[in-house]
This record gives C-alpha cells, structure tokens and sequence, in this order.
C-alpha cells in the first residue's frame, strides 16, 4: 500500500512541477504573474469529466457541496493545489524506519 501511495504522490508532484513550469513560462512571456487554476487545467483536458465529477459530488454528497468546496478548490493555483495532494499522498504512505540494534524485533 505504501508502494501505491508513493507512486500516486510522485504523479502529482510531477503534474505540480509541469504546471509550476508552464505557469512560470507564460509569466516571463507576458511580464505579469499568470497562475493556472486547477478548473482551467480540467477544461483544457477533459471538459466530460468536469461535468461528470460535479454531478456525481451533487448526488453523493450533498447538492451545495459542489458549490462550497468545488469551486473553491478549482479557483486554486494548480501547482500549489498537487504539491499539497502529493504531500498528503506521501505522508499516507510514509512508514516508520524499524528501529535497529540489538534487542530489535
């Protein structure tokens, strides 16, 4: 399990540095800081899975939900928004070195 988390925080460090790079590109290109929210990356890449995603929160979860917490996490920097999910990916995955010595187990 903790091969899995591992794995799943490397994939989003990776998307983090991807859209920090892009994101430093088009600030030096326009001379202005210019960050990509997480719901504009969304859109770029698949628009489907925007609407599916929000209809499954609306009807598992609760109807203003989506509204509340959704909107408020795609209004986020994307690079910022992965680093914190592969931060908590890492830290679910993360196992405590066994202790060496003599009377170790």
């Amino acid at each position: 399990m903790s091969l899995i988390f591992h794995f799943l925080s490397l994939v989003a460090l990776a998307v983090a540095i991807g859209s920090g790079t892009l994101d430093s590109i088009q600030s030096v290109a326009s001379s202005s800081v210019s960050l990509a929210s997480v719901g504009d990356l969304w859109i770029a890449i698949s628009p489907g899975t925007l609407v599916a995603a929000e209809d499954m929160v609306e009807r598992y979860i609760h109807p203003d939900a989506w509204q509340v917490g959704g909107a408020y996490v795609l209004a986020q920097p994307a690079c910022a928004v992965f680093l914190g999910i592969a931060l908590i990916l890492w830290i679910a995955g993360y196992r405590r070195p066994k202790p060496y010595g003599r009377f170790a187990a």
